[in-house]
């Protein structure tokens, strides 16, 4: 009687189901109507509004080509590229109207101008329009403790969303890494899209360290002991991936700075006929005009690293390090070696951090041989640069790797990590000798340091200027070539 029963109940429930099943169709396909509805008219309202205010006084509309770069006023690789990117296309392109999208509400379009002269040696011969962002908060880490990845692409669509209502461009180019503002400019919009990929959002090798329950910055301790959190949390990595491959095969062009991001993007994004290296300007000629010689600017050696002080660059790795090459005491007196730590802070997350690797060199009892430069003129960075014997680089998988570019082509004797765009690209043979040193460990960092300061003046020598040669390719003049043919299809 009681099996009876519940056939009769499941038939009832398979029959409601059956019934709304129908009904439920129509109404979620009305409902996609009329979101295709209001899409559209929004596209048409703001292509009007576009028409409205970009026409000139002879008639004729000028192409407004638009960057989205949040953090333009920050010191680090990608806002060179930015400035790189802008300089060319105004050569190219003298008499269309620039833009950049930006969340430095604090500065003025002057200072930002000012502040990428005094950085990077750099200045526009065309104005540029700041478009200010006031909801930049949105795309910051620290709003998300969990889901972070989802949280800040989530969030730079409504950070896109102010900016298109701002201001509707005619090409429009992602140039910081937020491919979820891609279809939103190119459906919305109604704009030609590209996008300059420096580090993929997430890549195959996140997925890994996931699945192999790895420790990392971004995979938490209680996470790789727990595996039912690392299923969820690789289910949620794949789920993204997939979203970020959709997005991201809006972008009509693609570059990439470096043949790592290029393997990565290609598997995520499945553009391979619109995808191109493009490897990021590296200011190499005003580094090669500093004299290749022994350093002997200062009684000891001096270790030096370029980098934002963000938690990727791993620079509690480069203190470690440097503690123990102390400890070791060997080819210098420690009181003769310096570690200076050169970076830009982009808020107080970067502060916040500065102030921890302080405290870790105090821990260490390194203070003394640890100095921070934040911020600094391009000039100071060049006179540091001029007087060091080793430059560091800590990053696992270092998308590219300006900074690495930066120490050779100043004469410093390189020693970055063994991964990403430095071990394929950068501290590669030059007509079969070395140009340089890769490590991945903190004792492997610290015997390679020591490997270095034994060799003869004369060795070291000649790994200087074998890396001088090879950084050539990375010059502005090679960027402005691969750039300018890479987003041509952007303007016919």
């Amino acid at each position: 009687m009681a099996a009876s029963k519940g056939g009769w109940c499941l038939c009832e429930l398979l029959r409601l189901f059956y019934s709304l099943f129908f009904p439920g169709l129509i109404v979620c396909g009305a409902l996609c109507i009329c979101l295709v509805i209001v899409l559209w008219g929004l596209r048409l309202l703001l292509q009007r509004k576009k028409k409205s205010v970009s026409a000139s006084k002879n008639g004729k509309n000028p192409t407004v080509i638009a960057f989205f770069h949040p953090y333009c006023n920050a010191g680090g690789g990608g806002e060179r590229v930015l400035w790189c990117a802008l300089r060319t296309l105004q050569k190219k392109y003298p008499k269309a109207v620039y833009v950049v999208y930006t969340g430095d509400v604090n500065v003025s379009g002057q200072q930002i101008l000012e502040g990428a002269f005094r950085r990077f040696n750099i200045r526009l011969t065309c104005p540029v329009q700041f478009v200010f962002l006031k909801k930049r908060y949105l795309v910051e880490d620290s709003q998300y403790p969990h889901f972070t990845l989802l949280g800040q692409s989530l969030g730079s669509i409504f950070l896109g969303w102010e900016a298109l209502m701002q201001c509707v461009p005619d090409v429009y180019i992602d140039s910081m890494g937020y491919a979820f503002t891609l279809p939103l400019f190119k459906y919305i919009g109604g704009c030609r899209v590209g996008s300059y990929v420096h580090y993929p959002t997430i890549s195959t090798d996140m997925l890994s360290v996931v699945k192999n329950q790895n420790v990392g910055f971004n995979n938490a301790t209680f996470i790789t002991k727990n595996p039912f959190l690392s299923k969820v949390k690789l289910i949620y990595y794949y789920l993204f991936a997939f979203i970020y491959g959709l997005v991201g095969s809006c972008s009509d062009v693609v570059m990439v700075n470096s043949s790592w991001t290029l393997n990565h993007i290609l598997s995520l994004w499945k553009v391979g006929n619109c995808t191109n290296i493009v490897y990021p300007p590296c200011d190499v000629q005003t580094f090669l005009d500093i004299p290749l010689h022994e350093k002997k600017m200062t009684p000891g050696h001096i270790f030096v690293s370029i980098g934002q002080f963000r938690p990727e660059k791993n620079h509690p790795l480069q203190i470690k390090a440097f503690a123990k090459l102390l400890d070791k005491k060997v080819a210098e007196s420690p009181f003769s070696l310096k570690l200076v730590l050169i970076g830009g802070c982009r808020n107080k997350d970067d502060e916040l951090r500065v102030n921890q690797l302080r405290r870790l060199s105090e821990d260490l009892g390194v203070q003394e041989h640890v100095e921070f430069k934040i911020n600094i003129p391009f000039d100071e960075l060049k006179n540091y640069l001029s007087g060091a014997t080793i430059g560091l680089h800590t990053m696992w998988n270092e998308h590219f790797g300006i900074g690495v570019v930066e120490c050779m082509a100043a004469g410093t004797i390189i020693l970055a990590h063994n991964s990403g765009g430095p071990k394929l690209d950068i501290v590669v043979p030059h007509e079969g000798d070395i140009t340089g040193f890769l490590a991945e460990s903190e004792e492997g960092y610290a015997e390679t340091m020591a490997h270095i300061l034994s060799l003869s003046a004369e060795r070291r020598l000649q790994i200087r200027k074998n890396a001088r040669e090879s950084i050539r390719r990375f010059s502005d003049q090679e960027f402005e070539v691969t750039f300018l043919s890479s987003v041509e299809k952007l303007f016919k």
